[in-house]
């Protein structure tokens, strides 16, 4: 009978044996840039629950464009690709509409499955293109929100009940059993809901919702710095389980610049960040405060480790209201503010891509106080935890199995050296500490890539035209 044997042993007894070998290797975990998740109020939409959406599905079919959505609208200017978003709030009153059917009687109860004040009107008609079929269409203002068909005859007012089953924002009950036809009507008026109320629980509630998420940034529609303060404690409680997240804040330029560098530099964190002049413009429309952050959170999630946020120009700012001087830029700076300047061309960028990180803690250096080698570190920690992850409870714990985890994390290193990320990086088996049972140590050392954002020139002149031979 055939018998395994591990490569250069030799056997006593005589017989075939077998090995099996893996042709290449596992596939490498790759980065995960763009996802920003936004904490926001609106007049529709699920309160308190996480959605994810991408620039192409829209936010606005879901949670309309009232209320702070223009933070949504920013982080997707900024180029993010998925936006995990959560609307804050709780309680308010949702929408609704009876109709009748012929002969001025109720049958037919319809209500908005969120609360809030958002407008709504309901027509029901015959469709056009086939009288077998009726339509059921709720309107946002000018705007079709949502078309409900069900066939028409002796009881639409149950066809019409049924229907409602898969819709997603709206749902129905019929009144005192009626049956029969429903009358058509014409862009009748919902009764309008109420808007939810939002304190500081029902944001702490909100980052609840979103934990269960793998986001880069996180941003909220409030300059308020009680919220800040949340958010902050948020980001650091996820990072203790894993979770590798930075947020950004802003304020409006009413608070005196002397407090609103100081509330910067409280944070002290390299996961924080804080736009000390948050007052722009877009073509004559003001942005200022949370949507200021929320431009830059998803700059900053969008922006490859590879790449630097440095002198990179915020797209479609046209004026800037709060320039400050280039002493104040200084002195902001030196407090882990991120400040926005004009270029030569006249177009507005970030000034120097920094976090609130002032003090390193004994375990960081200054690496940790610049965003680009901020978000290096992040994505190889979060990848390599990727990549070994993968290998738990498949590998044994001895010479190959732990052989084959350094092989893994050394082909992220490597990944990431080609990418321009890291100079470079070696993994290997902690020398320390000794793996045992269930357990096993690695060290992972690399040299993370910056970029020139300091460029001294020094120029030589000589009084004579003479050239020196």
């Amino acid at each position: 009978m055939a018998g395994t044997f591990i490569v250069g042993e030799t056997k006593i007894r005589p017989g075939t044996y077998f090995n099996i070998q893996k042709v290449g290797e596992n596939q490498i975990v790759g980065a995960s840039d763009g996802v920003v998740a936004i904490f926001f109020k609106s007049d529709f939409g699920p309160l308190a629950e996480a959605v994810e959406i991408t620039p192409e599905e829209g936010y606005e079919k879901l949670y309309g464009t009232a209320g702070s959505t223009n933070a949504i609208r920013e982080v997707i200017r900024a180029g993010a690709t998925k936006c995990v978003c959560v609307r804050v709030g709780k309680g308010g009153t949702a929408a609704t509409v009876t109709l009748d059917k012929d002969g001025d009687t109720e049958a037919l109860k319809i209500t908005a499955r969120y609360p809030g004040a958002k407008d709504f009107a309901v027509t029901v008609r015959e469709k056009l293109s086939d009288s077998s079929l009726k339509e059921c269409v709720i309107y946002s203002g000018a705007k079709e929100f949502e078309k409900i068909e069900f066939a028409a005859g002796d009881d639409e007012v149950k066809a019409l009940n049924d229907a409602f089953v898969n819709s997603k924002c709206f749902s129905s009950e019929i009144i005192a059993s009626a049956t029969g036809v429903l009358a058509d009507v014409s862009e009748e008026a919902f009764t309008a809901g109420t808007d939810p109320t939002a304190s500081n629980a029902e944001y702490s509630e909100a980052f609840v919702a979103a934990e269960a998420y793998r986001f880069n940034v996180a941003c909220v529609d409030t300059e308020e710095t009680a919220v800040h303060q949340l958010l902050a404690s948020f980001i650091d409680r996820i990072f203790d389980a894993g979770q590798l997240a930075m947020a950004v804040v802003a304020e409006k330029k009413t608070v005196a610049f002397t407090d609103r560098m100081a509330h910067a530099a409280a944070f002290n964190s390299e996961k924080m960040h804080y736009v000390v002049n948050a007052s722009a413009e877009i073509s004559g429309e003001a942005v200022e405060g949370y949507l200021v952050a929320a431009r830059i959170a998803g700059m900053i999630a969008a922006c490859a480790s590879n790449k630097s946020l440095t002198h990179t120009v915020v797209e479609g700012y046209t004026k800037l209201n709060d320039a400050l001087t280039p002493t104040d830029i200084s002195t902001a700076e030196q407090k882990g503010c991120i400040v926005l300047s004009t270029n030569t061309s006249g177009q507005i960028w970030i000034d120097s891509a920094i976090n609130t990180l002032v003090s390193p803690a004994d375990n960081q250096d200054d690496g940790w106080k610049k965003i680009r080698r901020t978000k290096t570190r992040y994505e190889l920690i979060t990848r390599c935890n990727d990549q070994a992850d993968a290998l738990i409870g498949k590998v044994d714990n001895d010479v190959n199995g732990r052989a084959t985890v350094v092989s893994q994390l050394q082909g992220v290193i490597n990944a990431m050296i080609n990418e321009g990320k890291l100079v470079s990086g070696t993994a290997s088996e902690n020398t320390t500490y000794q793996s045992d049972g269930d357990y096993a140590y690695m060290d992972i050392q690399v040299i993370d890539k910056d970029s020139i954002e300091h460029l001294y020139l020094t120029y030589k002149f000589q009084f004579s035209s003479r050239t020196t031979e």
